[in-house]
């Protein structure tokens, strides 16, 4: 394979439910909260009542002498996708930059990295804290207070992290997906983020793992001619007027 090297390509990838087999996040609450205020407080956030910060504090407040231990047990029973760490080596094999956006809890995200010796990937996230009632207090350091569907203002770190010369790819499955999904060239998709695609009609590859997204990454490199997405340079366009 001949990549062209004058082109620089920075893939953004989501964690839950994409690098992961689960939600892990979700599941957490399902399994160590309250299951049925869980399911209200993740609807209320869908349906757009609440913010995605609402949402995490409602969820960690669900959640009553949290237990550390058990919580690793859950973890290591979660598998990632099998073709990922294939898939991290191609991209850097291909010196192509990875970051893993997640609106999710870094606490479980470096624990999947550690076992899968991926702690030099560089991933954002929302911040677990654990006070000495043993209570989870989530706090927000990369909230942006324009965006109230993102804790973790997942657009603004593709923005800080590419310019207008890269070639942008976002990967992705959820809700939490659907905002940084507007602002890249090409877009990986499946569950709720492909079918919020298919609604507002934004060109998408559909994908079941991430040998799939190999695949088609390994021709869009090798192509002699390769267009960017106008409307996400557009949209790109209006947060740099707005700053």
């Amino acid at each position: 394979m001949t990549t062209n090297l004058t082109r620089k390509f920075k893939i953004f990838i989501d964690f839950d439910g994409t690098i992961t087999k689960q939600d892990v996040g979700e599941n957490m609450f399902l399994k160590f909260g309250d299951k049925l205020k869980a399911y209200q407080i993740i609807d209320r956030w869908i349906n757009k009542e609440i913010t995605s910060t609402e949402s995490w504090q409602q969820l960690c407040d669900s959640i009553i002498n949290f237990d550390e231990n058990a919580f690793d047990q859950f973890i290591n029973q979660i598998e990632i996708d099998e073709y990922f760490i294939d898939f991290y080596q191609f991209c850097q094999n291909n010196q192509m930059d990875v970051f893993v956006l997640s609106d999710g809890l870094d606490y479980y995200i470096k624990k999947f990295f550690n076992k899968y010796s991926l702690s030099n990937i560089n991933f954002f996230s929302n911040i677990f804290t654990l006070n000495s009632s043993n209570k989870i207090i989530p706090q927000f350091n990369y909230r942006d207070e324009e965006c109230k569907f993102c804790a973790n203002c997942k657009r603004n770190h593709i923005i800080d992290n590419s310019s207008d010369d890269d070639f942008t790819i976002y990967i992705g499955d959820g809700y939490s997906d659907t905002c940084p999904a507007q602002f890249v060239d090409y877009l990986f998709a499946k569950n709720s983020l492909l079918k919020f695609c298919e609604k507002n009609r934004i060109s998408y590859f559909p994908f079941k793992n991430f040998s799939d997204i190999k695949n088609i990454v390994s021709e869009l490199i090798t192509k002699k001619r390769l267009k960017k997405r106008h409307q996400a340079f557009l949209k790109r366009k209006e947060v740099y007027m707005r700053g």
